[in-house]
């Protein structure tokens, strides 16, 4: 699989195997530290800060986290120590942003 692509101003632009945090909408990096119970978790954010999230409705049956998970926080705008879970790696994917260097150095625990 070809992880480039040429457009045709001749510029170069990335392509990457897996979702990546919209940083335009507010997502970034987290690491499971704590379950709590009840759909809610400790997560470890990038920005240094620790946020009590909660696994949204639609994603509270389908997909299960575990500590020492990689997960998409989005903080919220109200009250930044609290935020949703929007998206969880697998290990695989994990491993591929941290061979990728596409993981902040805070969170990297991958290697």
């Amino acid at each position: 699989m070809n992880d480039s692509r040429t457009s045709q101003e001749g510029d170069v632009e990335n392509i990457t195997r897996v979702i990546l945090p919209n940083r335009k909408k507010g997502e970034i990096f987290g690491i499971v530290e704590k379950l709590s119970g009840a759909s809610h978790l400790t997560v470890m954010c990038e920005d240094g800060y620790t946020r009590v999230t909660r696994i949204p409705g639609k994603m509270k049956k389908r997909m299960w986290i575990r500590e020492r998970d990689l997960v998409i926080v989005k903080p919220w705008q109200f009250q930044n120590e609290k935020a949703d879970i929007v998206y969880r790696y697998t290990h695989t994917q994990a491993n591929y942003l941290s061979r990728n260097n596409l993981l902040p150095e805070v969170i990297n625990i991958f290697k």
